[in-house]
Order: C-alpha cells, then sequence, then structure tokens
C-alpha cells in the first residue's frame, strides 16, 4: 500500500468514523479526491480497504456508498466484540507492565475528566475512550487480535449516538474502566476478561437506547 493510499485511507476513514460521511451517503471518488489533495488511484485504492472493512459497500452498479449498518449487523459486531476483546483483556491481564498500566490510567483519567463535568464534553469522552481501548489492545501484545478487532466496528456507531448517550452511561464507562485496571494490577486475566465482555454488551444497550433516540 503507497503512502498516498495510506493518506488517502486515513482522511476517509475519519470523515466515516466522525460523522462527516454519513450511513448511506454515496461517495464520489473524484470529490473524494479533491477533498484529500490526491489522484483518484490512492482513492480507490483506500476505498477497497475500507470495504473489506466493512465501513463502505457498493450497488450492482458499482457506485460506492458509506455502509449503513442494520440493527442485527450492530449486535453481530458488538457481540463478537465482546468475545474478542474481553480475550485481549485476559491476555493485558498476564502480559501487563507498569508502563501499560500508566497509559491506561492516563485515558481513563481523560475519560473521568469529561464526564464529571456537569455538561459532559464528549468529544474528551471519545479521546480517552479510544486511548484506553488503544491501550489494552496493545498491551494484549497479539497481533492476530489487533487485527481481528480491526474489523469489528466500534467507532462509527459510537461517533454517530456518543451526543444522545445519558450522562449515567458515561459515568459507567469510566467506571467499567477503573475495574478493568484494578484487574490489570492483580494481573487477574478471568476477572478482566468478565468486566470487558460486561462493558462492551452494556455499549451494545446503550447503543440501541441511543440508535431509538435518533430515530
Amino acid at each position: 500500500m503507497s503512502k498516498a493510499s495510506d493518506r488517502a485511507y486515513h482522511a476517509i476513514r475519519s470523515s466515516i468514523l466522525s460523522g462527516k460521511l454519513l450511513p448511506g451517503e454515496q461517495i464520489v471518488e473524484e470529490a473524494l479526491a479533491e477533498l484529500v489533495g490526491l489522484s483518484r488511484t490512492p482513492v480507490r485504492d483506500a476505498l477497497r480497504r475500507l470495504e473489506a472493512e466493512l465501513l463502505v459497500e457498493r450497488n450492482e452498479t458499482q457506485r460506492t456508498f458509506v455502509a449503513n449498518w442494520s440493527l442485527a449487523d450492530i449486535s453481530d459486531a458488538f457481540e463478537l466484540r465482546a468475545i474478542v476483546e474481553g480475550r485481549a483483556a485476559r491476555l493485558a491481564a498476564a502480559r501487563m507492565t507498569e508502563e501499560a498500566l500508566v497509559r491506561l490510567r492516563d485515558a481513563n483519567e481523560i475519560v473521568r475528566e469529561a464526564v464529571e463535568c456537569d455538561r459532559p464534553d464528549v468529544a474528551m469522552f471519545l479521546e480517552g475512550n479510544r486511548a484506553f481501548h488503544t491501550a489494552l489492545v496493545e498491551a494484549a501484545d497479539s497481533r492476530r487480535l489487533s487485527a481481528l478487532l480491526s474489523t469489528l466496528i466500534e467507532q462509527p456507531v459510537i461517533w454517530r449516538t456518543a451526543h444522545h448517550y445519558d450522562h449515567s452511561s458515561l459515568k459507567r464507562s469510566h467506571l467499567d474502566h477503573r475495574e478493568l485496571i484494578s484487574a490489570f494490577e492483580r494481573r487477574d486475566g478471568a476477572w478482566a476478561e468478565a468486566i470487558m465482555r460486561s462493558h462492551i454488551l452494556r455499549a451494545y444497550h446503550v447503543y440501541c437506547d441511543a440508535h431509538a433516540q435518533i430515530a
């Protein structure tokens, strides 16, 4: 993959995750190429990669659209993610270093600051949440699990609905992270896995509630 293709991939992916490109919206290669300042070839390569990740889809006429996941699709993704990231949490507990613990604590501090004010800072919450889960997966030190998780779409559904999450749900996420850190400090893999699976499955039901509000 060329550097230009990587640039196009990250730019388009960021637009999808942030909601700048909406579910069901048609993607026009020429417009995207102009937007990212590249030729159509790297944009086309990037779209193939995003299609493999299920972030975009093509119809019978080969037009490309931002994927519009059904609730059944979302349910499958969350259930699989609970299994895979639960396993990652178990591995992370066994392989945890003091440096990784510092990263996790720092990330969850960002989450705490975001949710403890009267009006939650959703952008800050998302930043801290992303940093926390990234640090956890890196601590697990498993390329296969990392590759699997990259195909299970979490961020798009969070970005699209986070502004509809209630305050208590955001605070609950911080508390789940804090309990995970406690499990990691004790190197208790079974505990860490159980917390993570519960954390992800709870997030699915929060998503469903937020989705219903949007609908």
